[in-house]
C-alpha cells in the first residue's frame, strides 16, 4: 500500500491523485457503472457486482441503481438493508451500515474532509476523511445527508431531507438541518 492511501485510511490529510488511489476509484468506477447498467430483471448480476464491489454485503440486502461511490472495498452493509435510487456513499473512509436499514432515494454518505482554516492546503487539494457508521434498524428519509465522523446508534429513524452534522443515539426520531433529536422512539 501506497503512502497516500495509507494516510487516507489513517484518517490523515493525504492527495486524491495519488495513481494508486486513481486507480482504486477507476476500478470501482467501471464496476459502478456495470451495476448501473444492469436491466430490473438482472438481479443476480446486480448482487455479483456488488459482492466484487463492496467491503461486505449481508444476506438479504440489495442497492436500487443508481448507485455512486469513490472505492467500495470500504463500504460494509448487514444483512436484511436496502438503499433505494440515487444513493451516494463517498468512502474514503469506511462506511459501516448495519442489518435491517432502509436507507431512503438520494441519501449521501460523505466521509471526505477539506481543511477549512488553511486555504493554502485546500488549494493544493490536500484532503482527509471520518467515518460514518449506522447502526441496526435505522431508516433514513428521502434526501438525508449524513456527514464525515457521524455514528447513528440503532432503531433511529431521520426525517426525509435532513442533514446529520453530529452523532445521534439509539430509538430518536431526529429531523431538520442541522439535525437534531425531535423525540426519543
Amino acid at each position: 500500500m501506497g503512502e497516500q492511501k495509507d494516510r487516507m485510511l489513517r484518517g490523515e490529510l493525504y492527495r486524491d491523485n495519488d495513481p494508486e488511489l486513481v486507480e482504486d476509484r477507476r476500478r470501482a468506477q467501471a464496476l459502478v457503472d456495470r451495476f448501473n447498467g444492469t436491466g430490473a430483471e438482472e438481479t443476480g448480476e446486480r448482487d455479483t457486482i456488488l459482492r466484487e464491489l463492496l467491503g461486505k454485503l449481508g444476506e438479504g440486502s440489495w442497492i436500487m441503481p443508481r448507485f455512486q461511490c469513490d472505492y467500495g472495498s470500504l463500504i460494509e452493509i448487514g444483512a436484511n438493508s436496502f438503499l433505494n435510487y440515487d444513493a451516494i456513499l463517498l468512502d474514503c473512509a469506511p462506511i459501516k451500515i448495519g442489518s435491517d436499514c432502509s436507507i431512503g432515494p438520494r441519501c449521501q454518505l460523505l466521509t471526505a474532509l477539506h481543511p477549512m482554516e488553511d486555504h493554502e492546503l485546500r488549494r493544493a487539494r490536500w484532503e482527509s476523511a471520518a467515518p460514518i457508521t449506522i447502526g441496526n434498524n435505522v431508516w433514513f428519509g428521502g434526501g438525508v445527508i449524513v456527514c464525515a465522523g457521524v455514528t447513528i446508534g440503532d432503531d433511529t429513524v431521520v426525517g426525509a431531507g435532513s442533514v446529520v452534522t453530529r452523532d445521534l443515539p439509539s430509538k430518536v426520531f431526529a429531523a431538520g438541518n442541522p439535525a437534531r433529536v425531535i423525540r426519543e422512539l
